[in-house]
């Protein structure tokens, strides 16, 4: 992999970690565009992309970060005013409880079915489909008008939990398919981002920690070694960067509830890339 490989696919995955367009999907085609399909390269890579997309969102949402751990050990006039809360618990706590509910369903994958989700990654038909269920999902989001809820419940976090733990298909886009679910469910379009954005933090870093686990005992010890340093270092400012301007767009996009170009932007990859597997 070239420096101008990684600089590509860098910012491609960091525009895509936030755009509901599927970052995997788009690394995927990107990596197969560029003719890298090695694991001992494309694996290493991922990690250190995704790592950084997660710095991108503590940067953008760092507001929100602090304002979350400040009152997650405060246990004074800890009476909830969100509906459907725990209410021996404060907002912050509730909040938190919400984030930990929507890790168990994509945990129990990520555990019990990392191996089987990561062979799908080397079939480009299932991306291309699934980025025309993507553009399906942010269609109908887009045209239902639920009744709006004032908060997230528990219920809800436990739901979108659930189609964040779908998505991860290739070509199914995460932050798509949880704002999509959460829409579909009658919560406001202004939390969704934030919380779709924050859910997904502990997600990443637990896959993360898991490749790395499993580059070395695979016998991919010196995988790191296949890619140049300059290629790493590259790739993460990138994602970094190109993920900072995409977490901030994104969110702005989202409250002005714009998401139906998306749909079509992904309906056309989606088209695009069944013609092009069957080639």
């Amino acid at each position: 992999m070239t420096w101008l490989e990684a600089l590509a696919l860098g910012i491609l995955q960091g525009l895509t970690e936030y755009l509901p367009v599927s970052s995997s999907g788009h690394l995927m085609i990107g990596s197969a565009l560029f003719g890298i399909t090695d694991p001992e390269t494309t694996l290493p890579f991922a990690v250190v992309v995704h790592i950084a997309t997660v710095f991108s969102t503590l940067i953008i949402l760092n507001k929100e970060i602090v304002w979350l751990f400040k009152g997650l050990f405060n246990f004074k006039n800890a009476k909830s005013d969100y509906k459907g809360a725990v209410h021996f618990l404060n907002n912050e706590q509730n909040y938190a409880l919400n984030i930990f509910i929507s890790m168990i369903p994509i945990g129990i994958v990520g555990i019990c079915f990392k191996d089987a989700i990561e062979a799908t990654f080397s079939n480009i038909i299932i991306v291309g489909i699934c980025l025309i269920i993507t553009a399906l999902l942010l269609t109908f989001s887009y045209y239902t008008k639920p009744r709006q809820k004032e908060y997230i419940s528990v219920w809800d976090a436990l739901i979108i939990g659930l189609s964040q733990a779908l998505a991860c298909l290739p070509g199914l886009s995460r932050s798509g398919t949880t704002i999509a679910t959460g829409i579909l469910i009658g919560n406001k379009k202004e939390q969704l981002a934030q919380f779709s954005f924050l859910m997904v933090i502990p997600p990443i870093l637990g896959e993360a920690l898991l490749d790395v686990v499993k580059i070395f005992t695979n016998g991919f010890s010196e995988a790191f070694c296949n890619i140049s340093t300059t290629a790493l270092i590259v790739g993460f400012l990138a994602a970094f960067l190109s993920g900072c301007l995409a977490c901030k767009v994104m969110i702005n996009i989202v409250k002005k509830g714009k998401l139906i170009y998306f749909a079509i932007y992904c309906a056309i990859i989606g088209i695009a890339t069944l013609i092009f597997s069957l080639i």
